[in-house]
């Protein structure tokens, strides 16, 4: 078997070519600037070529890119896409329906949106780990020094300047408050997403005014996902960040590896960004605890942050979101808090149990390895096929 292999940047990419080499399948890798561009002749032109240069049994892109489904309908070729963002715009283009898709979807909600509309092409699985790679890893002394900590937490806390949220200079008094209660509310709540039905249309007048948005030439989204997704969820997220991570600091060591610091976490150690291959592992293996607090765009699945801690042979202590319950036990692979306090007092608990924090990282890694792999999911993928 050969496929064909979109090389765009994605976080694990070179996992899933591992697995597909641990397959016995074979791939040629291709790319192209306007991968992106939902319309592009010298895309078509480079992409429809590289497709005659061998008969291949599909072609595979970490996410859904229509330009690529667009080229496979043509040709009559499969068009596998293993989504791992949330939210995806590129979802809602009209050619989902193209009957070449195969489109995987990581959250469970997201697919239900496009299955209970009827949509065939859409197929829900989770993502993965390299186990094997992940818990390969050998930590010099030197770094497990600088990265040893009781707690820490990889990942944006989308605080950069002029983020989308803040860019929203001319909208109401009104509608600014009505957002922040509306946000408010969110960031309490787990396991509901309400933001999209509760933007009116005065409301989506309003942002409209401030920051225009129209649907992609070949889509069918609505302005109030773009705006509840893409505007509020990362605004709800940064504030969710800095606030539990601003409670955990307080009362216990925390090291951040992030981007951009937050001046509303003076006792928290600010590490900077880690390399997602070579250093993001080790700090979860040198980490007692290790946060996961979900974009609450993804409205349930199971964060690649999270399947990267679990696989490292590493503890983790999540947000709720209900995928995680369909393949692992609370409290056997991993721990959930409800809120802030809960937060906390789970923190506190496990720093104190050494034993049980050792034991739920056991549980975890054997079920990573028995069935959740990139290999695993590869297997998936041909089954379904």
């Amino acid at each position: 078997m050969k496929i064909l292999f979109l090389d765009s940047p994605a976080f694990a990419k070179q996992d899933m070519l591992d697995a597909f080499t641990a397959c016995n399948i074979q791939y040629d890798l291709f790319f192209h600037n306007d991968y992106h561009e939902r319309q592009s002749p010298a895309f078509e032109t480079a992409f429809l070529t590289a497709l005659e240069k061998c008969s291949y049994d599909f072609v595979f892109s970490f996410n859904y890119f229509p330009i690529i489904s667009r080229c496979c309908q043509k040709k009559n070729t499969k068009y596998v896409s293993y989504v791992y963002d949330s939210p995806l715009v590129a979802l809602f283009s009209c050619t989902l329906i193209n009957s070449c898709n195969y489109v995987f979807l990581f959250d469970k909600a997201t697919y239900l949106t496009f299955h209970d509309a009827g949509i065939p092409t859409v197929y829900y699985l989770p993502l993965a780990a390299n186990v094997k790679r992940l818990t390969s890893l050998v930590c010099p002394d030197s770094l497990r020094e600088q990265i040893s900590s009781d707690i820490s937490f990889v990942g944006s806390l989308y605080n950069e300047d002029h983020n989308f949220y803040d860019r929203l200079d001319h909208i109401s008094d009104y509608t600014r408050g009505y957002l922040d209660s509306i946000m408010a509310a969110q960031q309490q709540i787990y396991g509901y997403f309400f933001l999209e039905k509760l933007l009116t249309q005065n409301i989506l007048d309003d942002l409209q005014k401030s920051i225009p948005y129209q649907p992609m030439s070949d889509g069918t989204e609505s302005a109030a996902y773009v705006y509840a997704n893409y505007f509020l969820c990362r605004k709800i997220t940064s504030n969710e960040r800095i606030s539990l991570l601003k409670a955990i600091s307080e009362h216990f060591p925390l090291k951040l590896y992030t981007h951009h610091p937050a001046k509303e976490l003076p006792k928290a150690e600010f590490v900077g960004p880690v390399d997602y291959y070579n250093t993001m592992p080790l700090v979860f293996q040198n980490s007692r605890i290790n946060l996961n607090i979900t974009l609450k765009s993804i409205q349930t699945g199971i964060p690649l942050r999270c399947m990267d801690i679990m696989g490292s042979g590493s503890f983790l202590l999540t947000n709720f979101q209900s995928d995680l319950l369909d393949y692992f036990i609370p409290g056997e692979d991993f721990v959930y808090y409800e809120n802030e306090d809960d937060l906390v007092s789970k923190v506190s608990y496990y720093l104190a149990h050494e034993s049980e924090r050792q034991q739920i990282i056991t549980n975890c890694i054997a079920k990573m390895r028995d069935a959740h792999t990139f290999e695993h999911r590869v297997h998936t993928m041909i089954n379904l096929l």
